[in-house]
């Protein structure tokens, strides 16, 4: 089949940011499509994602991805439908999660797509809980900071599309406490009221040292940090001997430079204090863990059905706000999944 010539329309980096990115870096295009060659699929996208990491994709400097180019449209994780197919493998109507979002058509290889169980799950939930958002939460806290029966775990942005599935699939593995961290009443008590974490610390209220030796006066065992800085000194202080710490995020630097994500030096975390705790501090690329995608799929899919794993999310409406979305992550707006709805 060949595909008819028609337009699409896509987000394009316009400029890089000096700090903050702000809409103005951002421009919404009109292009053509290319025509399908075989083994490519035409996907009409329904739902994208927004992330974090994808700030730093938006500097020209080489990292574990490379960055987006200049007029040419951004990319990130997206689900949509099949409506046209040069491939065996996957047929017209099929659902398909992909990596071409910030687009409203996108054409993609068949090899690259993944088929989805919209029966199992709604389709967004392969962008969030089932998604590579699950993943990381669920891996940084088997393989990377393994949590152990009784241990009392620590996650910082826990009200975010990570942290919040983080939280209950450390229940899951037998935590004796959770404690998260948030920005903001509402956000702590949905902490403790939906997503059943046994303490919220409020970060905005300040004096986070404090609050989270209130939390866990014995110390904790684990924590997952997304946030860096001082939420990563914090957690060093209190953490007991032979504690682990998985290293998925450092949101509060990614719009500064230097070592340390421009955090003031009583924020430096104390690496030395780290050793002499036996600390592990692993970093973590969720990339590194899809060999994983089933056997989580299969085992967070049933807590979504039986009600046990909870989830929350923060929609746009149409691919014109996908930068307000992005922006609106990367400033904590969102309350678990920030996504954008595209039909």
């Amino acid at each position: 089949m060949t595909t008819q010539l028609r337009n699409g329309h896509e987000i394009q980096l316009a400029t890089r940011p000096d700090g903050a990115p702000t809409a103005a870096n951002f421009a919404l295009v009109e292009r053509p499509l290319p025509e399908l060659l075989d083994g490519q699929i035409l996907v009409r996208n329904t739902w994208m994602s927004v992330d974090p990491y994808m700030r730093g994709r938006m500097d020209d400097k080489p990292s574990y991805l490379p960055p987006f180019q200049l007029g040419a449209a951004l990319e990130g994780s997206a689900v949509g439908e099949v409506i046209e197919s040069r491939s065996d493998a996957i047929a017209v109507g099929a659902t398909v999660t992909h990596f071409q979002g910030w687009r409203d058509l996108a054409v993609v290889d068949a090899a690259t797509a993944t088929v989805v169980d919209t029966g199992l799950a709604a389709p967004q939930h392969y962008l969030g809980a089932l998604g590579t958002t699950g993943l990381t939460a669920y891996a940084a806290l088997t393989a990377i900071a393994e949590v152990r029966p009784g241990d009392v775990v620590f996650i910082s942005a826990a009200a975010g599309a990570v942290g919040s599935v983080a939280g209950q699939i450390a229940r899951k593995l037998g935590a004796s406490r959770v404690i998260g961290s948030a920005g903001g009443p509402a956000k702590t008590r949905l902490l403790l009221e939906e997503f059943g974490f046994d303490a919220a610390i409020d970060y905005r209220a300040g004096d986070l040292r404090g609050q989270l030796a209130a939390a866990a006066p014995e110390g904790i065992d684990v924590y997952l940090d997304s946030v860096g800085a001082e939420h990563l000194t914090a957690a060093i202080e209190a953490m007991r001997p032979g504690g682990r710490i998985a290293l998925v995020g450092a949101i509060s630097g990614y719009n500064a430079g230097g070592g340390n994500g421009g955090a003031r030096a009583e924020s430096t975390p104390d690496l030395y204090l780290a050793a002499t705790k036996e600390i592990t501090l692993r970093g973590m690329l969720v990339t590194s863990h899809f060999a994983s995608f089933g056997e989580f799929i299969g085992q967070a899919a049933g807590w979504l059905a039986d009600g046990s794993l909870r989830t929350r999310e923060t929609v746009y409406a149409g691919l014109d706000q996908a930068p307000a979305a992005f922006l609106g992550v990367l400033s904590g707006a969102n309350t678990g999944k920030m996504l954008v709805r595209l039909a």
